[in-house]
């Protein structure tokens, strides 16, 4: 499936002959340390809630799903543009209540998110909605090759495509690192 653009002065045409090299990136492990500790968002101080897992989540920090019904998690508001853009867009996200390691590793995507219903969501300079697109039979790297080919795409957004929520970012990796 292609990417659906949109419209926009900063979107042109994709540039394909580059492989897309990325890292996935959780949320931040003192985000969710906090979460735990203080039993609230960090960003918001909304109460968090704890509970039986009773779907697969994932965990936003170390790219896992859940065991349902035999694993704690916690569930809390999260800004997923902090600190990429000020106007806040909060939403609720899951983490391992009893704590769990960060995902890091230096390139690609969490084996154990393939098989969910993603979408991915690129964004350009002032968080402007470039292009969307669905990942169909785990091909991550494949759709995140044509969203990174878009000259405008400056990071990516992996959401639950049934959900709507909020799963990890997508950063692209030049050449020399």
């Amino acid at each position: 499936m292609s990417a659906t653009v949109a419209p926009s002065p900063t979107a042109v045409a994709p540039d394909v002959s580059h492989a897309a090299r990325f890292r996935t990136v959780p949320i931040p492990a003192e985000l969710a340390a906090r979460a735990r500790a203080e039993g609230r968002s960090p960003q918001y101080g909304h109460p968090a809630h704890r509970e039986r897992a009773r779907g697969y989540g994932p965990c936003r920090l170390c790219l896992d799903t859940f065991d349902v019904g035999e694993e704690d998690r916690l569930l809390f508001t999260y800004d997923p543009f902090a600190g990429l853009d000020s106007y806040p867009s909060p939403g609720p996200i899951f983490v391992h209540a009893d704590g769990c390691e960060p995902f890091d590793a230096p390139l690609g995507f969490p084996e154990p998110l393939r098989h969910l219903p993603l979408v991915l969501e690129a964004y350009g300079a002032g968080r402007w909605p470039v292009a969307r697109e669905r990942v169909e039979e785990g091909d991550v790297e494949g759709a995140a090759a044509r969203l990174f080919a878009l000259p405008a795409v400056l990071y990516v957004h992996v959401r639950n495509h049934e959900a709507g929520c909020y799963v990890a970012r997508l950063e692209r990796v030049t050449p020399d690192e």
